[in-house]
C-alpha cells in the first residue's frame, strides 16, 4: 500500500511539471501571467535570481549628475542618475583658499604681535576663534552663499581689526594693507618674474635682497644719496644675509688685501666670504652715511645708527667705527625687536628662580641687579621684568644708552654724553617725575650707584645693571664704587647672575655615554644619567634648521642670590664672602654651574657649551 502511494505522487509530480512546461508561451508576445514573468533589471535586462528588484525611489549619496541612460520605473522613463562626489569642488576651492590664507595670517600676526607687542594673547585668540566659527558656519548651514560671508566676516572682521590696531603703533613705512602697501608688494612680486611697473624709484627698490636701508641724513625717510653708489648692493646684500642667518652683530675688519667679515652668531664669531678693499670701504661709507657720520673721519671713533624695513618690520641697527692699522674697523650691532622677549616664562630660568624673581619684581621698593660679562642678556632679563609690571598703573621710566627695544607705555630716556646728559644727571631728573620704577641702564661709576640706592631707599624700586662675574663679585662691586655697607644692606632685594648658552639643536643633536669619572667629578648619579648630547662631529650634510652649527638659539644660566634678614645682618657687618656664600647656600641657592649641569642633562645645551660661558 505505501509503495502504491508513492508511485501515485511521483506520476502526479512528473505530470505537473509536463503541463507547466507546455503552457508557456512559444513567442515572447505571447500572453503570460505577471507572476511568471522573467525577473529584469531597471534597463530592462535580465535580472539573475539572486539580485535585488529595482529601487522605484531613486536616491544617490553625493551629487546627482544626469546620465544619457533611460531606465524604466513604472510605465515612466526617465533619465538615469549617476554618483557624484559628496563635496561640490567648485565650493570646496575658495573653501579652502581662505582656509590657506587663515593658516599663513595668523601665523604672521602671531609674529607681528609678539614683535610690536600688540595685545598677541587677544589678538590671536580672537583670530583663532573667527577663523574656526566661520569655517564650522560654511560647512553646517543650509545655504552656502550665507555661510561663505559669515566666513569672510569671521576671518576678516578679526584680521583686519587687528590690523588697524597695530598701524595705529608703527610708522607710515611699517603700516600693512595700506594702498602704498599693497603697491609695493605687487611690484616686487612681479619684479621677480621679470616685471618691472611703476616709477624709477620703485624699481630700484624691487632691486637685489627685499630690505631698504633708512638713513638719518635724509630729513623723514631713507637716504637717497647713497642708494646708486657702488657698495650699497654689497651692503644690503651683507645685512640681509645676516638677518637671516640670525647674525647679532656685523664685523667689518680691513686686513691688507681684503675687508674681512665675520657675524656673531648665538654668542659665537663666524667668518663669512670677505670683500675686496675697495667694495668693502664702499660699504663702510654707505652705512656712515645711513648713520650720519662724518666719512672723511677715519681716525678717530665715531658712533650713529639707522634703520632697516624687512618683512613689514623695522630693524635698528646701531653702528661704532674705529681707525686700525690698516684701515676703518665698523661693528654693527642688530636690534631685531621681533627676536626681544616680552615675559620672564621665555627666559627659560628654572621655575623656582622665576617664582621668586617675580616676587622681588613686585616689591614695592628695593635695588635689583642684574650682573654678567657683555653679552649676557642682562638688559633683556631687565626688559622682561619690566614686562612683568603692569605699566598703566604704575609710572615707569627707564634710563638707557642707547634704547634697545622700544616699549609701550614706558618712559623711555637716552643717554647724551656729548650733550652733558649722564646716567647720574638723569637720574636725578627721573626722581623728580613721581616714578614708580626706574630702569638704570648701568651702574658705571659711584655717583650713579650711590642714587640708585637712595632712590631704593625711599620708595622706588631699581633695576639695573653691573659688570661682575657672580652675584657674590656684584656684591662688592658695589662696595668697591663707594656705597657704604648699611646703605646697601637696606637698599639691595637681590642680584641675579646670568651667561647666555647656546641650544642644541633639535634635528642634529647626537647623543652619547659620559665617562663615569665626569659624572663623579660632577657630582651626578651615574646610575640615573643614560645619555649627554653634543652637535654632530661631521659637517657633512649640513642640517637645514641649524645651517651646520650644531647650535640654534641661546637660553639663560641663572644663579639668584635673594637676601634674607640674616644676610643683611653680614654684609652691614662686612662679613667675609665666604661666610656670605654659606649663608646664601642654606637659603637654597644653587650656583651658576649647578644651573649649567642641569640643562646638560636634559639635553638642553653641550658640556662643552657649558664649559664655555661658565668657569
Amino acid at each position: 500500500m505505501n509503495s502504491l502511494r508513492s508511485a501515485l505522487v511521483i506520476l502526479l509530480l512528473a505530470v505537473g511539471t509536463v503541463g507547466v512546461a507546455q503552457a508557456q508561451p512559444a513567442t515572447p508576445d505571447a500572453a503570460a501571467p505577471d507572476t511568471a514573468a522573467a525577473p529584469t533589471t531597471a534597463t530592462g535586462a535580465p535580472r539573475a535570481a539572486n539580485e535585488y528588484p529595482p529601487n522605484p525611489f531613486i536616491f544617490y549619496r553625493g551629487n546627482v549628475v544626469l546620465d544619457n541612460d533611460r531606465i524604466l520605473i513604472g510605465d515612466a522613463t526617465v533619465s538615469a542618475p549617476r554618483k557624484g562626489y559628496y563635496f561640490s569642488l567648485g565650493k570646496l576651492v575658495p573653501i579652502f583658499a581662505i582656509f590657506f590664507l587663515w593658516c599663513w595670517s595668523t601665523r604672521w600676526a602671531d609674529s607681528d604681535s609678539q614683535s610690536l607687542k600688540v595685545r598677541p594673547q587677544f589678538w590671536m585668540t580672537n583670530i583663532l576663534l573667527g577663523g574656526l566659527l566661520g569655517f564650522l558656519l560654511v560647512v553646517t548651514m543650509p545655504s552656502f552663499l550665507l555661510g561663505f560671508v559669515l566666513l569672510i566676516a569671521g576671518y576678516g572682521g578679526t584680521i583686519g581689526s587687528y590690523i588697524y590696531e597695530r598701524n595705529q603703533k608703527v610708522p607710515d613705512s611699517a603700516k600693512v594693507m595700506t594702498p602704498q602697501h599693497i603697491r609695493n608688494v605687487v611690484i616686487r612680486t612681479l619684479a621677480k618674474y621679470g616685471i618691472n611697473i611703476g616709477s624709477g624709484t620703485v624699481k630700484e627698490q624691487a632691486v637685489g635682497p627685499p630690505i631698504i636701508f633708512i638713513g638719518k641724513s635724509k630729513e623723514g625717510g631713507r637716504s637717497k644719496s647713497v642708494e646708486s653708489s657702488r657698495g650699497y648692493m654689497s651692503a644690503k646684500e651683507l645685512v640681509y644675509d645676516a638677518i637671516l642667518r640670525r647674525a647679532t652683530d656685523i664685523h667689518l675688519e680691513p686686513k691688507e688685501d681684503e675687508m674681512s667679515v665675520r657675524l656673531r652668531i648665538d654668542g659665537v664669531m663666524y667668518p663669512t666670504e670677505p670683500f675686496d678693499p675697495a667694495v668693502g670701504q664702499n660699504v663702510v661709507n654707505i652705512i656712515k652715511v645711513l648713520s650720519a657720520m662724518d666719512i672723511t673721519e677715519k681716525r678717530k671713533p665715531q658712533d650713529g645708527s639707522f634703520r632697516a624695513e624687512m618683512d613689514f618690520r623695522e630693524i635698528d641697527f646701531r653702528v661704532a667705527t674705529q681707525g686700525t692699522r690698516f684701515g676703518e674697523k665698523m661693528v654693527m650691532r642688530i636690534l631685531d625687536q621681533s627676536n626681544s622677549v616680552s615675559s620672564l616664562a621665555q627666559l627659560g630660568m628654572r621655575k623656582q628662580i622665576q617664582d621668586s624673581l617675580k616676587t622681588v619684581i613686585s616689591q614695592p621698593h628695593g635695588l635689583f641687579l642684574t650682573c654678567g660679562p657683555t653679552g649676557a642678556g642682562k638688559s633683556t632679563t631687565l626688559y622682561a621684568a619690566l614686562a612683568e609690571i603692569d605699566s598703566y598703573q604704575r609710572n615707569i621710566i627707564t634710563i638707557e644708552d642707547p634704547i634697545e627695544y622700544k616699549m609701550e607705555t614706558v618712559t623711555q630716556i637716552e643717554i647724551n654724553n656729548k650733550a652733558g646728559q649722564t646716567f647720574a644727571g638723569s637720574l636725578r631728573s627721573v626722581l623728580r617725575q613721581d616714578p614708580d620704577v626706574v630702569m638704570i641702564g648701568e651702574i658705571r661709576d659711584a655717583e650713579t650707584a650711590l642714587i640708585a640706592c637712595q632712590a631704593a631707599n625711599t620708595g622706588h624700586m631699581v633695576f639695573s645693571t653691573v659688570h661682575a662675574n657672580e652675584t657674590f663679585s656684584a656684591l662688592y662691586r658695589m662696595m668697591d664704587l663707594g656705597v657704604e655697607p648699611f646703605m646697601l644692606s637696606s637698599s639691595l632685594s637681590a642680584i641675579l647672575g646670568q651667561r647666555l648658552a647656546r641650544r642644541l639643536c633639535n634635528d642634529c643633536k647626537v647623543p652619547y655615554k659620559p665617562k663615569p669619572e665626569f659624572l663623579k667629578k660632577a657630582n651626578l648619579p651615574a646610575n640615573k644619567i643614560e645619555n649627554f648630547y653634543k652637535p654632530p662631529t661631521t659637517p657633512e650634510g649640513q642640517c637645514p634648521t641649524c645651517g651646520g652649527l650644531g647650535y640654534k638659539g641661546r637660553i639663560g644660566v641663572y644663579e639668584l642670590l635673594e637676601l634674607s634678614e640674616r644676610m643683611r645682618d653680614m654684609i652691614r657687618d662686612s662679613a667675609a664672602i665666604t661666610q656670605i656664600k654659606a649663608e646664601a647656600r642654606k637659603n637654597g641657592m644653587l650656583y651658576m654651574r649647578e644651573e649649567g649641569l642641569r640643562l646638560v642633562v636634559k639635553g638642553v645645551t653641550s658640556v662643552d657649551e657649558m664649559l664655555r660661558v661658565v668657569k
